[in-house]
C-alpha cells in the first residue's frame, strides 16, 4: 500500500504540470486577446513575453521567500485559488481595460506592452510562485534537493509544453477564447480543492 508522502509528492508534481500548463495556455491566449486592438506584430509578441517572463521572475522569488515560512500544502493551495482568481478579471473586463488602454496609447509597442501588465502581470507573478514553492514541500533534505529542484522543473516545463501545443493546435481552434480561459480556471481551483482537501495533510519538515 502506497505511503501518505508518497501520494503527496505525486499529487504536487501533478499541480506543479498543471501551473505550467496553464501559464503557457494563458500566454498564448493572451496574444488573441491583444489582437483585436493592437494587432498581432513582432511588437505585441514582445510585449506580452517580456511581462509574463518579468512575472514569473517576481513569482519565483516571491514563491521562494513564501516558502520557508512553515510551508503547507494548505498554503500551497492558495496559490492555485488566487491564481484562478486573478484570471476573472481577464473574463470579465478584459476587453473594457484594452479599451482605456488604447484611448490613450495606441502606439502598439507601448499600448501592448501596459495593457498586457494590467491583464497579465498578476496572475503570472501567483502562477510563478507556485514551482519554487513545490520544490520546498518535496525537498526533505539536501542530499536529494538537486534532483528533486530537476524533476519538478521537468514535469512543470512538460506541462508548458503540451500547454503550448494544445492550446495552440486545438483549443483555440474549437473554443471561444472565454471558455477556454473558463476552463483554466476551473482546472486551478480544483488543483486548489486537492491540495486543501487532501487527507492528513502535512507540514513540511526543515530541511536536514
Amino acid at each position: 500500500m502506497l505511503n501518505s508522502d508518497y501520494l503527496i509528492n505525486r499529487l504536487v508534481l501533478l499541480l506543479a504540470f498543471v501551473s505550467g500548463f496553464s501559464i503557457m495556455a494563458v500566454e498564448l491566449l493572451g496574444g488573441r486577446v491583444l489582437a483585436p486592438y493592437f494587432g498581432s506584430s513582432i511588437y505585441v509578441w514582445g510585449s506580452l513575453i517580456t511581462i509574463f517572463m518579468v512575472a514569473l521572475s517576481a513569482g519565483y522569488l516571491l514563491g521562494g521567500r513564501w516558502s520557508v515560512y512553515q510551508p503547507s500544502l494548505r498554503k500551497f493551495s492558495l496559490l492555485y485559488f488566487f491564481g484562478a482568481l486573478a484570471l476573472l478579471p481577464l473574463v470579465v473586463t478584459g476587453e473594457e481595460i484594452m479599451k482605456q488602454v488604447f484611448l490613450h496609447i495606441n502606439d502598439p509597442r507601448y499600448g501592448s506592452l501596459v495593457a498586457a501588465t494590467f491583464l497579465f502581470f498578476i496572475p503570472t507573478t501567483i502562477l510563478g510562485m507556485i514551482a519554487p514553492y513545490s520544490v520546498r514541500l518535496l525537498v526533505r533534505n539536501t542530499h536529494h534537493s538537486g534532483q528533486i529542484a530537476g524533476m519538478l522543473y521537468f514535469i512543470s516545463t512538460l506541462g508548458s509544453a503540451l500547454g503550448t501545443l494544445i492550446t495552440s493546435f486545438y483549443l483555440v481552434l474549437w473554443f471561444e477564447i472565454e471558455t477556454i480561459l473558463f476552463s483554466l480556471i476551473g482546472l486551478l481551483l480544483a488543483g486548489g480543492l486537492c491540495a486543501f482537501y487532501i487527507p492528513a495533510p502535512r507540514a513540511v519538515a526543515e530541511v536536514e
